[in-house]
């Protein structure tokens, strides 16, 4: 078989002006016949559809300070801080670095008040980094319905079963929750006090040599919503998270 003969370049007037003028003169008349794919932006813009995500938005007022939200975050941009806010004082509440979002909208998937939403906001376009901090203030965003983002779970056994049950129909026992190991338990009552959701009260369960009144957590798994602050903030690690199975 005979090698072929490599192509040479055309590297004249053909190829620096014809060329180039035949493919532009092309599209002109393809621009002009048919409307292009572009918008004028941002005279003109897209029509978004209803299940965008845009930056986060936050709902502060049924928002606990859980802290879920800023664990599942993949990069680590929220972060809870202290604000005042009405009649409850000092309270912690998501701020978001927006320069980081992804945009990705699993605080709103996770959250298990529905305080943190995905809105259609989009342009967030800054001078500064700062500018792209948003405090819990600034993370508000006016609710409407669809705005929040529902997770359904499903644990292995109820897959097993074919059960698949709504988020409003979940059942205790089909989430992860905290179990105590009373042997590590000093009754500090810190998971009480921790407890976004109010999910833990101490109850006396005894009395001490000393006449002392012994007390354990009691945990109401209705309420609870599997944050693990409690697990977090036990000085003894008497408390562990079950994993629903």
């Amino acid at each position: 078989m005979s090698e072929r003969k490599p192509r040479k370049k055309n590297i004249g007037v053909t190829g620096y002006i014809l060329k180039p003028m035949y493919a532009t003169l092309k599209e002109t008349i393809r621009a002009t016949i048919h409307r292009p794919n572009t918008v004028l932006y941002p005279w003109e813009k897209l029509v978004l559809p209803d299940n965008y995500r845009g930056r986060p938005g936050l709902i502060m007022d049924r928002c606990i300070g859980c802290g879920i939200c800023m664990r599942i975050c993949p990069t680590k941009c929220i972060e809870l801080v202290e604000v005042e806010y009405k009649d409850q004082g000092k309270v912690k509440r998501p701020k978001v670095n927006l320069g980081r979002c992804m945009m990705c909208g699993y605080c709103a998937e996770y959250c298990p008040k529905n305080a943190m939403i995905v809105t259609p906001e989009y342009e967030l376009a800054a001078f500064t980094r700062e500018d792209l901090i948003f405090d819990p203030y600034k993370l508000q965003h006016e609710y409407k319905p669809g705005y929040e983002v529902h997770l359904v779970e499903v644990t292995p056994s109820e897959l097993k079963k074919g059960v698949v049950a709504a988020p409003a129909e979940r059942k205790p026992e089909s989430k992860d929750k905290p179990e105590l190991d009373d042997k590590k338990c000093i009754g500090c009552s810190r998971c009480a006090k921790v407890c976004p959701a109010g999910a833990i009260e101490m109850i006396q369960v005894g009395v001490s040599d000393k006449g002392k009144p012994i007390k354990r957590p009691k945990f109401d798994y209705e309420k609870c919503v599997s944050c693990e602050q409690c697990v977090e903030n036990c000085p003894r690690d008497a408390l562990a998270m079950k994993e629903a199975l």
